[in-house]
């Protein structure tokens, strides 16, 4: 699972509004049941390494910080309206009556399963009118699929489209669909030679998995590659 936006120039301001060390905060983490060392919230802070979706959630709760602010964005799919929240997918999932599986399945997938007393609960978890999220899970579906027309064919013909979509500039969107045409031809090409080879099952099988997997993870990475999602951070 890709990691979730993070701020460490907020990480860090929390932590000193509080006055409190690497140290502390680490201690308040374990007492949440993450246990992690100082030297995590030091790389956190430093920007080298990003906490994972429970890292977050702790370090949020450990510095009595809104999870919103840590992300430093302004939410614009349906995990970092989860994220925002402070929900874990399954304590979400069990809120709204939803199975925890298909939950995250929907959330990785970028498609929403649930009924219409599903979504309507979901939208109170979230805090959103019932149309503002019908409209961001439907953005969320055509973006996915927008983009797997880009990668599988002529990218360049969905740079406007998407450059609206996600109200992003269009150089940046042409670069992002650029990188991610190549990374998926790759997968393309690695499973052509392993064929033309008559390598075993086993093998085309895992290429096939991770090539799925990369295309689960698609929308997570054009974001990363364009900058969506902008600076603003929301207060919850």
């Amino acid at each position: 699972m890709p990691t979730p936006p993070f701020s460490p120039a907020e990480a860090r301001a929390a932590r000193l509004r509080l006055g409190m060390t690497p140290g502390q905060v680490a201690a308040a983490m374990a007492q949440l049941g993450v246990d992690r060392p100082p030297e995590a919230v030091h790389a956190w802070e430093a920007g080298t390494v990003p906490p994972s979706e429970p890292e977050l959630l702790a370090l949020a709760d450990a510095l009595w910080c809104p999870v919103a602010v840590l992300m430093g964005v302004r939410p614009g799919t349906l995990r970092e309206h989860r994220l925002a929240r402070g929900f874990t997918a399954e304590r979400l999932a069990l809120r709204i009556g939803m199975d925890p599986y298909a939950y995250a399945r929907a959330e990785a997938e970028h498609r929403w399963p649930g009924t219409d007393h599903h979504t309507v609960l979901l939208a109170d978890a979230l805090g959103l009118a019932t149309e503002d999220l019908v409209e961001l899970l439907d953005r969320d579906g055509e973006l996915v699929g927008l983009l797997r027309q880009a990668v599988e064919g002529r990218w360049k013909t969905h740079v406007a489209q998407l450059a609206h979509l996600a109200q992003a500039d269009e150089r940046r969107v042409a670069r992002a669909l650029r990188a991610l045409h190549r990374e998926y031809t790759r997968f393309d090409e690695r499973y052509m030679g392993h064929l033309v080879a008559r390598n075993d099952d086993a093998r085309l099988r895992e290429i096939a998995a991770d090539r799925a997997a990369w295309l689960r993870a698609l929308p997570d990475r054009f974001r990363s590659l364009t900058g969506t999602g902008g600076p603003d951070t929301v207060a919850y």
